[in-house]
């Protein structure tokens, strides 16, 4: 269907998406209503439940088709997949910046609630920006002009939405651009679910911020599991805005999206 219709009904499909996104941001901030707890890690979940279900709805509604990229039978599997993927993204970046001086580990430990509490937020994360840059941005762009004018569009419009964000640079914006937004574009093509982003991006900022202790895109994520120094320049350890922002990091998105999309030129 997308592929069908004329630019401008395309266009005006993609304003309607902004408001799929009001919507869901509005669903996100009521869990700010909750201190954090296991009440808020229950109510996030639930939030990122109903994301889901608004944009299934969406597609059912807009375009007339059952999404594909939800299917319920792959929903443990990918998530896990992705959840792995991510972690382990950062687990390479960390300990490539430990060999280079950048990492020191000073001590461990943080509170139960707090480490559950981060890692259900983060799921309201993952779900409503997968939604809207693989679900729709990238999958419509696909359909309609292909994979490359998809990967690239998407991967610049997700690396430029984090310029605003505190400590934000042209640099840091390009670096999220190539090492995420490549990385889950092309992981969202390869696994045609949008279960393997989401997971990715969970684990990504999760671990960033509540396992290693780095800011995540500028922001301050709470307590972590692992305490450590950061030293060197900030082409290291990517400053105050986190190591999204390293050098270290680029290299590895990069390496890893290439994987995929090598995967997927041999199909």
């Amino acid at each position: 269907m997308i592929k069908e219709m004329s630019f401008w009904k395309w266009l005006g499909l993609l304003v309607a998406a902004l408001f799929l996104a009001l919507l869901m941001y509005g669903c996100a901030g009521m869990v700010d209503l909750a201190p954090h707890g296991w009440v808020y890690s229950a109510a996030c979940l639930a939030v990122s439940a109903v994301m889901v279900w608004i944009y299934a709805r969406f597609v059912r509604w807009f375009e007339g088709a059952k999404p594909q990229d939800l299917p319920l039978n792959k929903l443990a599997s990918h998530t896990g997949l992705g959840l792995g993927i991510g972690l382990g993204y950062f687990c390479v970046v960390t300990g490539l910046m430990a060999l280079l001086g950048g990492y020191t580990l000073t001590g461990w430990g943080a509170s139960a609630k707090e480490l559950v509490s981060m890692f259900c937020y983060f799921a309201i994360v993952a779900v409503g920006e997968e939604i809207m840059f693989r679900g729709v941005l990238f999958r419509w762009i696909d359909e309609k002009w292909g994979f490359w004018w998809a990967i690239g569009i998407s991967a610049l419009v997700f690396g430029l939405i984090h310029i605003t964000n505190p400590g934000g640079t042209l640099w840091s914006s390009i670096a999220i651009a190539i090492e995420a937004g490549l990385l889950l574009g092309a992981a969202y093509k390869w696994s045609g679910t949008l279960w393997v982003p989401i997971g990715i991006h969970w684990a990504w900022n999760y671990s960033q911020g509540n396992i290693f202790g780095f800011a995540v895109s500028g922001q301050a994520a709470g307590e972590s599991l692992l305490h450590a120094q950061m030293q060197g320049s900030d082409w290291l350890t990517g400053g105050i805005f986190g190591a999204e922002a390293s050098v270290v990091a680029v290299v590895v998105g990069l390496l890893v999206s290439a994987w995929f999309i090598w995967r997927i030129s041999r199909r």
